[in-house]
């Protein structure tokens, strides 16, 4: 760099500069073209940089070299859309599309504009959609969708994705784009009134090739791999420092523009969009009827895997804008718009047996035991069949062939039996009328779906009781997962729970595949967890319908009886409630009220309970000062780095705060891991607050 350079005549190269980095951005991302090399590219941008170090003044919004700029966030604000900005309702068939089209025609009378671009089809990115404001051409705000009306502010993370213009196109060579279209009556407006606001709508989302090497550093570092690609980069524009945004190498296309500029149709908002500047889907088509549109569902469910990118799906939308408008909406969806998904990842393949697996509460359930077939990428050899209701509505007999998918390509479940396949050979699955595990008569209960082995002390029961007992939101003995639990019990070194905090090393080290030194770390790990939370000692219990936010409403109301700490002081305090009582307060109801009676009334559970207490269990009380979190519900998803999930509900609750398992508007705060879940999205949707890790963390040390 010239040290003599003045600030005048760096301030000219500074924009000369931009304007020339911008349009090689412009080539590459929304024309696919490109003039120099990356590498000379690299070069312009490090000029810039160096200029721009150099007298910082002159330093723009739109400058290049602020795409990865700024202090991470502490948190994120809130933006309001000047429009909602709601999802499609979805469908599936063919079927499914006829009857939306009956729908918006009959709500519009009829009467709509007819041509041979009576629809627009465009493929539906699993990514997360956002929302871009222009002013003067420049980015001003970027937010997400959130609850359709409220987004939140991610200006900083989306400045760092190339394909999302800094800097829209000047008025000439946008009037230059929009004539070439053939867009004449948009030119004539915006040359007597050009827009000084610009808002448009699109989908950021990450390319196969990147996630795979994102999770390919991911494993490297040894951090947990992202589930998808959708997840990947929700998660990547959710971060608080942009700096991690940016190297996530994110990619966007811009799909709907909100302001009015006269546009007539959706597919010219797509070339208005690319006329500004916008990156847009080469691959949206206009379609004149359901006819076509179903050529251009199934030409993209055949090569979607062809893309670089991952989809779902198509969008379909009326075109005519006139039209849109005038169908409104239906709930949170316009009335004129579906996204037509594509089916489960399917296969065929054959239901060797069916088997019945004996749960913890004694419940019966089916299981299909399949000859081993690839499902989206994914050998399944088995799939849960719920109940024997379920058995009964597919029609299924043993020997079938069936269609498998994977719902949200995770669950593997039959979909479908194919009966015109049937040989004769196949048989019927007959109901068990003894337990398959201990003989004992097999009882159903009054809705008729559930059947449950009658013997509480089934062992199959036990053995899941003792599965349950050791799990993480239980007593979380590290080490002592069902393999180990299964040998203690095939050697008849435990009979119960009780017995764990009983075994010595010397029992293990004896056995075979069992040295000293790993005998050694499970005896430690069982006695280093003598001392444990109510919450967790009530759900470790196994008591029937009783889960981690019903045990924690149960130990509210046993310590306000009297303190707890011991095992039998749970059994006093049980006494003192009379099952009306239970049944009065929230979150319990008759029936979980009646099994948790019928839990403490059984002699082997309040002997198991004693026994505990012989074998040194102590409980934790929660501590009565410090109730900051009273009336506070929390929601976690996703990975906590400071803690684990487990050790983050245990400090909710110590602090008096409630933990729930699903998402509802009565829920305080979402706290937001690595890679969110569902949850995430669904407290997007109603306007629950988001919160990460960093906030939470202040929230219970404050």
């Amino acid at each position: 760099m010239d040290q003599k350079i003045t600030k005048e005549e760096a301030k000219k190269r500074i924009e000369k500069l931009k304007k020339e980095i911008n349009y090689h951005r412009y080539l590459y991302h929304v024309l696919d073209k490109e003039e120099i090399s990356p590498e000379a590219l690299d070069s312009l941008k490090k000029e810039l940089f160096d200029l721009e170090q150099r007298f910082p003044d002159l330093i723009s919004l739109d400058s290049p070299t602020q795409r990865v700029g700024g202090k991470p966030l502490k948190e994120f604000k809130k933006v309001k859309h000047p429009t909602p900005m709601l999802s499609f309702n979805d469908c599936f068939s063919e079927d499914d599309m006829r009857a939306w089209e009956k729908r918006f025609m009959d709500f519009l009378g009829g009467k709509v504009h007819r041509s041979d671009k009576f629809y627009y089809c465009e493929l539906k990115f699993d990514g997360l959609a956002i929302e871009l404001h222009y002013q003067d051409g420049i980015f001003v705000c970027g937010a997400t969708r959130g609850d359709g009306y409220v987004g939140e502010d991610v200006t900083q993370n989306l400045k760092t994705i190339e394909s999302i213009p800094l800097r829209l196109l000047e008025k000439e060579e946008v009037l230059a784009n929009l004539k070439k279209e053939g867009l004449n009556h948009i030119v004539a407006r915006l040359e007597k009134n050009f827009p000084k606001e610009i808002v448009a709508r699109g989908e950021v989302f990450m390319s196969r090739r990147d996630f795979e090497a994102l999770n390919k550093e991911q494993i490297k570092k040894h951090q947990k791999p992202f589930a998808n690609p959708r997840n990947a980069a929700a998660g990547s524009v959710r971060q608080l420092d942009p700096k991690v945004t940016a190297s996530r190498k994110l990619d966007s296309h811009a799909y709907s523009l909100v302001t009015d500029l006269g546009q007539n149709t959706h597919e010219e908002e797509h070339l208005i969009l690319k006329a500004f500047g916008f990156k847009i889907d080469r691959h949206s088509e206009p379609a004149k009827n359901l006819e076509e549109v179903f050529a251009y569902h199934d030409k993209w469910w055949k090569s979607r895997d062809h893309l670089p990118f991952e989809i779902d799906g198509v969008v379909v939308i009326l075109n005519n804008e006139e039209d849109f408008r005038r169908a409104g909406y239906v709930g949170k969806a316009p009335r004129a718009a579906i996204a037509y998904k594509f089916a489960l990842k399917q296969a065929t393949t054959q239901v060797l047996d069916i088997i019945v697996q004996v749960g913890r509460t004694g419940v019966l359930t089916p299981v299909a035991i399949l000859k081993p077939v690839n499902v989206g990428g994914v050998t399944i050899s088995r799939s849960t069949l719920h109940n024997f209701e379920e058995i009964k509505r597919l029609g299924l007999k043993i020997g079938d062939t069936v269609i498998v998918g994977r719902a949200g390509d995770v669950i593997p479940q039959i979909l479908q039996v194919l009966p015109d396949l049937r040989t004769g050979k196949e048989k019927e699955f007959q109901i068990p009328e003894k337990c398959p595990m201990c003989g004992s008569k097999v009882v159903r209960d009054k809705e008729g779906i559930i059947y449950r082995c009658s013997n509480k002390n089934c062992f199959a029961m036990n053995r899941r009781r003792l599965y349950h007992f050791v799990s993480k939101a239980a007593f979380d003995i590290e080490g002592v997962g069902p393999k180990i639990i299964d040998r203690l019990l095939d050697e008849n070194l435990i009979r119960d729970a009780a017995d764990l905090f009983q075994l010595e090393k010397g029992d293990l080290a004896t056995l075979e595949r069992f040295g000293e030194k790993s005998a050694e770390n499970i005896i430690n790990s069982i006695t280093s967890h003598k001392k444990i939370d109510l919450v967790r000692f009530l759900y470790a219990l196994g008591i029937r319908h009783v889960g981690e936010e019903t045990a924690d409403v149960l130990a509210d109301q046993l310590e306000a009886i009297q303190q707890i700490k011991k095992p039998t002081d749970v059994l006093v305090a049980m006494k003192k409630i009379s099952l009306e009582s239970l049944q009065g307060i929230e979150d319990i109801g008759p029936k979980v009220a009646a099994s948790i009676k019928e839990f403490f009334e059984d002699k082997k559970n309040t002997e198991l309970i004693k026994k505990l207490e012989e074998v040194g269990i102590e409980i934790i009380p929660r501590p009565k000062e410090g109730k900051k979190l009273k009336g506070k519900v929390f929601v976690l998803t996703g990975t906590l780095t400071s803690m684990s999930r487990e050790e983050a509900k245990e400090r909710i609750r110590q602090l008096g705060g409630k933990v729930s398992s699903t998402v509802s508007k009565n829920v305080s705060y979402v706290v937001a891991g690595a890679e969110p879940g569902s949850k995430y999205q669904k407290a997007q949707e109603l306007g629950v607050k988001i919160i990460g890790e960093e906030e939470f963390l202040k929230i219970l040390l404050s």
